[in-house]
């Protein structure tokens, strides 16, 4: 039977990202699906294009949420039902796939920054912390939300095995599950990664927004 838990861990996990916060949080406070204008992308990003920072806020955090709250209820009470290190890779990857491509919402889910970074805080919120911190320096200096995901996303990694030995052991399995989350993660920032060789991706902040991709007007009620 205890070889069956990490399954349902990861069954559970998967479930819990599922939930796409995004249109759940713009149905709750009566704006547009973050998937009809914009990026098309169920992320908080495409959220803050309907004008509604709190929205965006509210679903950045929820996001988040989703990611670490399986790691970290692993990490403090799987030992005694076996779930080890491997478990912890496989709920947090399972997290992240399921914002990714949400059973609930036909598949079509977000590109993963906010859930990936709860899934990291939930490993190690040193780690969580410098991967963050990492996304605030390239936002600020580079003003592409874009590029800040995809250099904090590769640096994540990175910072793992650096404090190998000096703030937590880094495990194997946990290491390849946060080097595959970077993966899919750049590769849900395809079309970015265009726009920006192109010089083309809009710049946080920028007044004005791409044709065919301003924010509509919040519905009246």
């Amino acid at each position: 039977m205890t070889a069956v838990y990490p399954i349902l861990a990861a069954v559970a996990a998967y479930l819990l990202g599922s939930l796409s916060f995004a249109v759940i949080v713009t149905r709750v406070m009566g704006l547009s699906d973050p998937r009809t204008y914009g990026s098309k992308n169920p992320g908080a990003t495409n959220v803050l294009r309907s004008g509604s920072k709190a929205a965006a806020i509210v679903t950045l955090i929820l996001d988040a949420m989703k990611g670490w709250l399986p790691v970290a209820l692993v990490m403090w009470f799987g030992q005694p039902y076996g779930l080890d290190e491997g478990t912890v890779a496989m709920v947090g990857l399972a997290a992240f796939l399921g914002h990714l491509w949400p059973v609930f919402f036909r598949f079509e889910g977000g590109k993963g920054v906010a859930t990936a970074l709860g899934v990291l805080l939930g490993i190690s919120v040193w780690l969580g912390l410098a991967t963050a911190l990492t996304w605030l320096i390239i936002a600020f200096f580079f003003r592409y939300s874009s590029l800040a995901s995809l250099v904090a996303a590769a640096f994540a990694p990175v910072y793992y095995l650096l404090v190998d030995g000096v703030v937590w052991y880094a495990e194997g399995p946990i290491a390849a599950s946060i080097v595959v989350m970077a993966l899919l993660l750049a590769w849900r920032h395809k079309e970015n990664i265009q726009r920006l060789i192109a010089g083309k991706e809009s710049r946080l902040g920028s007044k004005k927004a791409a044709q065919g991709e301003a924010a509509p007007h919040q519905p009246k009620r």
